[in-house]
């Protein structure tokens, strides 16, 4: 990966963090961009830049400041994400509308704006779930946008085929991160279940019954990065421990 460029969207926490940190250790040069910059400065290595997906001048003006300090981008990883869940009942027009602008438009705004710097090579790796290719009881606009955003990765690489960029999305099941533990304490406000419990609840919906490491996805994400997936395109790659 030396002399490659990577930006990272959610890049100081979890997933985002795994896979920045996989790809400096290989010698990528690496942005890290979220909405808070505490976390991105404990990156050890990358480069932050304050950035709110959801917001589409952050995201140019994030956008250059990353391409001014390290030159063009050649590996982008739209990973940024919020996860909540609600039955359609109670999901109103603005939880509706704060997935969306996180989960897909966000992904759009930085996938587009780090295209034109991929001429002959990039890559382009989204970080999906496994609910973009099954629906989750209990979160539709979650499910939505996780769907839509594999709809994206896949009309992408149609679009963009004989170069030599991939498009490319990663599906994990549950994930050990921050957003297993905010789950964990909403299943538990919700149901009375102990800490436990509501943690088994996740690590149950697993197939193989344990929760996912971070590694695990930056894994193959650097997979994906490497020239044997080359011909690894328009693929929504599970990461879930056997779903189907």
């Amino acid at each position: 990966m030396k002399g490659r460029h990577a930006l990272i969207s959610g890049g100081g926490t979890g997933i985002g963090r795994a896979i920045a940190e996989a790809l400096m250790v290989e010698g990528a040069t690496v942005t890290v961009t979220g909405r808070r910059a505490g976390p991105l400065q404990t990156v050890t290595g990358a480069a932050p830049v304050v950035m709110d997906v959801a917001d589409p001048s952050s995201v140019t003006a994030g956008i250059a400041t990353a391409r001014d300090q390290n030159g063009p981008i050649h590996i982008c990883v739209p990973n940024a994400g919020i996860a909540v869940g609600a039955s359609l009942a109670k999901t109103d027009e603005e939880m509706w509308r704060a997935v969306m602008a996180t989960n897909l438009d966000g992904a759009y705004r930085v996938i587009r704006a780090c295209l034109p710097d991929m001429d002959d090579w990039g890559r382009v790796i989204a970080v999906s779930s496994i609910a973009g290719l099954k629906g989750l009881k209990g979160a539709a606009a979650y499910t939505a946008s996780k769907h839509g955003l594999i709809g994206l990765i896949r009309a992408l690489a149609a679009d963009h085929l004989g170069r030599g960029v991939t498009f490319n999305a990663l599906c994990p099941g549950y994930v050990d991160t921050d957003i297993v533990t905010d789950n964990t304490a909403r299943i538990m406000s919700r149901t009375g279940m102990s800490e436990s419990d509501a943690r088994e609840v996740m690590i149950g919906a697993n197939p193989h019954r344990r929760l996912i490491e971070v590694e695990e996805v930056a894994g193959a994400a650097l997979w994906l990065c490497g020239a044997n997936a080359r011909s690894v395109n328009g693929q929504a790659i599970q990461i879930a421990g056997g779903e189907f």
